[in-house]
């Protein structure tokens, strides 16, 4: 279980040998020069030694010229390094830190080595986030001292590290790396020895979904890459991280998930194992899920499977109205977002009065907009001035895009779609905002199925930039090709995705949410710790339970339920705690408790 850890008293472990100079063991050295330790870099390869060396010259004199560092500075920390490419000049070592490959017969070497080197007090650290701690510790001489040191990468810049126990590490050998992660200003948790440990026991969980994903031919890497970005706030989208992290990498990490937990979610995708027996193994190689400039660049180039941008081949219909059904937040948002880009916006709900409250949100919405100096008076009052509140779906005679809003129940959907059927006039546009039932259901409750389309905006829609353009089998290609000019005149990026449960986002997002219920579940981590390891490991926004409660626990687990009757997958299934939670009325913030408890407004 993982355990939030305290600095206690400074770190006796002065003189650290790091075994394998590769771009961790290179940013680990530094993270150690620059905190006053004294560094031996160890690698087989000359070439290696040197390529460490002048990194850290560079980096240095960078932080120099940021003034981060002064030019004495610098030279003390570069005079704290020297290298070898003999394991032997380890025998100093307060600590050693093995960053080899992810090759246990590699590491069992290397560990075998340093018990015939090293001083019997000398605390043995693998680098590993993939292989057995606990089976290395059982082949050492010194199984007590031997534990996992799990940094991320790029170790100078990321704040998480994983201290990781066997059955068999003493408790003093956790503490004194635990004081040292301190003292080199990293936030360190404890956490059990499984593969992948907490962050990237999440993490690669949905980079393999995502590979699968792409692999199906579902979505484009871009469309893939770009969804996860500006759906989720991450940093980077998951096909462009496992280029990265390397291909070849990955596969290592899922082949050791997939062995303890026989939970499909973390096969490797096939073309994983393709692309790695390819030695495309990503921006190492030059050439991954995409390719790049050179071996090493982070520079992506065009190739054969890169998207072609520019009009689409069908023309599409001409759109000056917009319906907006519904008078919730979605609704109100979306409408906000159309009147914004010039649009006439009709916003009609069940009642006049319902209609007029949800103008007023947006009143509010645009207002706060002014004071944050981002609109003006008269553009929010010639914005305001566009919408049209209606208590009739009657007012949608004239729109050219009818775009419902309204609640996540398919049965009201379908009744409303019929509606729309019978007002809108011939050629009009019938758009869903759904973000996890069927497209073609909704098409089907009319008479006009090819004039039907997803349109999946994303909460809160004036600021999300992400729209999922849903197509069924039926849909039509100008239809296709109206959404799609239409998303570029209100400003948002579109990516193009087939009508099946979670589309994209979803898809990739509530497997990950649900696998970190699990682990909670398993008494394997806390609450605090995984969010701390989700936000400072994987550059999240937010950890997976705040979001959970943000989302609500009642909506995570309908989409959760909808996921595993579509797909039949059993790592699908909400978890428990999940289930037990919203049976108990438990929702997350709206109801001031969920995961959390929280203040009542």
């Amino acid at each position: 279980m993982a355990t939030p850890l305290s600095h206690t008293s400074p770190s006796p472990l002065q003189t650290v040998a790091v075994v394998g100079l590769g771009t961790m063991g290179t940013g680990i050295t530094e993270v150690l020069t620059r905190a006053g330790r004294e560094v031996v870099g160890i690698d087989i390869d000359e070439a290696t030694t040197a390529k460490a060396v002048a990194t850290l010259e560079t980096s240095t004199a960078r932080a120099v010229v940021r003034g981060r560092l002064t030019a004495q500075e610098r030279e003390d920390v570069l005079a704290r390094f020297r290298t070898s490419t003999d394991l032997s000049a380890a025998a100093d070592a307060d600590l050693v830190i093995e960053v080899a490959p992810e090759s246990y017969e590699i590491k069992h070497q290397i560990f075998r080595a340093l018990d015939d080197i090293v001083r019997p007090e000398t605390i043995l650290a693998t680098g590993t986030n993939a292989l057995s701690v606990t089976r290395l510790a059982a082949d050492s001489a010194r199984p007590e001292r031997v534990l996992g040191l799990h940094f991320f990468n790029p170790a100078p810049a990321m704040k998480l590290v994983e201290v990781v126990s066997s059955v068999l590490t003493a408790p003093q050998a956790v503490a004194a790396v635990t004081d040292l992660a301190f003292e080199l200003g990293k936030e360190p948790v404890a956490v059990g020895d499984r593969p992948g440990f907490v962050a990237d026991g999440l993490l690669f969980g949905y980079l393999n979904q995502a590979a699968a994903m792409y692999e199906a031919k579902y979505a484009s890497r871009e469309d893939i890459d770009a969804a996860m970005r500006l759906g989720c706030g991450l940093p980077m989208g998951p096909l462009a991280l496992l280029d990265l992290i390397g291909v070849d990498t990955a596969r290592t990490v899922l082949e050791a998930m997939y062995a303890e937990s026989n939970d499909r979610l973390h096969a490797p995708a096939p073309v994983l194992k393709q692309l790695s027996e390819a030695g495309l193994t990503g921006r190492k190689s030059g050439r991954g899920f995409y390719s790049y400039e050179a071996p090493g660049s982070a520079t992506v180039v065009a190739d054969a499977h890169t998207s072609l941008s520019g009009a689409p081949e069908t023309p599409g219909r001409s759109v000056r109205s917009v319906g907006v059904a519904g008078s919730g937040t979605m609704a109100s948002g979306v409408a906000e977002v159309f009147a914004k880009a010039g649009y006439e916006v009709v916003l009609a709900a069940r009642s006049e009065e319902k209609a007029q409250v949800a103008k007023a949100r947006i009143g509010k919405s645009l207002a706060r907009s002014v004071d944050k100096g981002r609109l003006t008076a008269e553009a929010a009052a010639q914005t305001l001035d566009r919408i049209t509140a209606a208590g009739s779906y009657d007012a949608f005679a004239d729109v050219d895009l009818a775009l419902e809003a309204v609640a996540e129940d398919l049965e009201i959907k379908q009744q409303l779609f019929a509606t729309l059927d019978k007002v809108c006039k011939p050629g009009a546009v019938l758009a869903t905002t759904t973000s996890s039932l069927p497209v073609v259901a909704c098409a089907r409750a009319t008479s006009r199925p090819e004039d039907v389309i997803g349109m999946h905006f994303f909460n809160p829609a004036p600021a999300m930039k992400l729209v999922e353009v849903v197509r069924t089998v039926l849909t039509a290609d100008d239809v296709h090709s109206t959404v799609r000019e239409v998303c570029v005149k209100i400003k948002k990026h579109a990516v193009d995705c087939g009508d099946r449960a979670g589309f994209i986002v979803n898809a990739l997002l509530f497997p990950y949410l649900n696998n970190a219920i699990k682990m909670v579940q398993e008494h394997y981590a806390s609450l605090d710790d995984i969010d701390a390891a989700m936000k400072l490991g994987g550059g999240y926004p937010m950890g997976p339970f705040e979001l959970l409660d943000v989302v609500g626990l009642d909506v995570s687990l309908a989409i959760e339920n909808v996921l595993h009757r579509e797909f039949r997958d059993p790592g699908l299934a909400p978890a428990p705690l999940l289930e037990h939670l919203v049976a108990a009325g438990c929702l997350g913030r709206k109801t001031g408790r969920g995961f959390r408890e929280y203040a009542r407004r």
